[in-house]
């Protein structure tokens, strides 16, 4: 069984039987675990006893094996692969108050790095799925650039001498590196790539770096590209090390790149303390309860603004169909007297020509007259 191949490598595993046994002898785990769905408890027991791998991108998982305080070295293997070029982790920033309301949660990490050439930069895991991720992601891009220049500027003042030093010269680079497990539908529309590269350049050729950097994976897209091809690059690995939990491919990837050996061990040495990875566990259920209404409400505003805009068209449509029907009333009124005005001078003229008819009457009388009064005068 994959449970037992996978225990041959990690012998810390534990089996689904002593995880139920130390769930069901403490009444609060107890609580928890029966307040799951049965497909949760499924899962947590699947990767806890080595059923199902680790899902990595856990904010509890991946926050601990890649915490730069304790191993630097695995999150900067990550970042020189991802960035193809030396990165070494300079500083590990704190927890900011003033991050952008209600988002903090979707933060993986937030470290500046010093780069191959010496320069800094400022570099944002996220891991979001929503929809609009363009204005989102510039959105957090900006303020990842703002909370930089305000730690340089309060950098550059001498706390003796009250001396300003700022420069704009020493506001460093920012990466925003966004990692989908499902991707947007703006990246469903390239389902040939599966990274994707952006930086601000010029039609005209400018040459101007504004700092503002942004890599996007889209890891559902990555495991339907590498279905059934070798990984060959370390980048690729840890693609495979962020996105997939079957067994089978985790032996196949710590055998081809022993490195990520630590890390699942790492993972599964948290999976020993149960009743602190069900807390984790529970946490990230609610985050993905709260994530699924915020995605829930911009797929709604999404329609109420597709909805709104057909309104929109279909107003101007029949204010144009008025607009029409209104001059098609008005020529018609206009035809409409002009007929009113020529059957008014057809009752004129017939009421002449029945005049002139009345006078004809009368005079062909007159004559008959005179000429009845003529015969008998002849005649006398």
């Amino acid at each position: 069984m994959a449970t037992n191949l996978l225990k041959s490598y990690f012998p810390m595993i534990q089996s689904r039987e002593e995880i139920l046994q130390r769930i069901y002898t403490n009444p609060r785990m107890q609580q928890l675990f029966e307040s799951w769905t049965v497909l949760q408890q499924k899962e947590f027991l699947d990767f806890c006893s080595g059923a199902r791998g680790i899902k990595v991108l856990y904010d509890s998982f991946f926050k601990e094996v890649m915490n730069p305080e304790y191993d630097p070295a695995r999150l900067e293997s990550f970042l020189t692969a991802l960035l193809n070029r030396k990165v070494r982790i300079k500083e590990v920033l704190p927890n900011d108050s003033t991050r952008l309301s209600d988002e903090s949660s979707l933060l993986i990490t937030d470290i500046i790095v010093e780069l191959e050439d010496g320069s800094l930069a400022n570099i944002e895991v996220q891991k979001i799925g929503y929809a609009f991720p363009g204005a989102r992601c510039a959105c957090y891009s900006s303020d990842m650039l703002l909370r930089q220049y305000k730690r340089v500027r309060q950098r550059s003042i001498d706390p003796v001498t009250g001396r300003d030093t700022f420069s704009y010269r020493n506001i460093s680079k920012v990466y925003l590196i966004v990692l989908y497990e499902k991707s947007p539908d703006e990246l469903k529309k390239c389902p040939d790539h599966w990274i994707h590269r952006s930086k601000v350049s010029f039609d005209s050729g400018l040459s101007m770096d504004l700092l503002q950097d942004y890599i996007f994976i889209s890891l559902d897209i990555f495991r339907s590209k590498m279905h059934n091809k070798k990984v060959t690059t370390l980048l690729e690995a840890w693609m495979i090390f962020l996105s997939i939990d079957d067994p089978d491919e985790i032996i196949q990837l710590i055998t081809s790149f022993p490195q990520f050996k630590p890390m699942y061990e790492t993972l599964y040495q948290m999976c020993r303390n149960v009743e602190n990875i069900m807390g984790f566990f529970s946490e990230e259920l609610r985050e993905m309860d709260r994530n699924t209404v915020r995605y829930m409400i911009d797929e709604l505003q999404k329609e109420v603004d597709v909805q709104n805009a057909t309104i929109a068209e279909n107003t101007a449509v029949i204010a144009e169909m008025n607009a029409a029907i209104a001059e098609k009333e008005s020529l018609i009124a206009e035809k409409d007297s002009a007929l009113a005005e020529k059957e008014s001078l057809i009752a004129e003229k017939d009421s002449a020509l029945a005049e002139k008819d009345s006078l004809l009457s009368k005079s062909a009388a007159t004559i008959a007259a005179l000429q009845a009064e003529l015969s008998r005068l002849k005649n006398l």
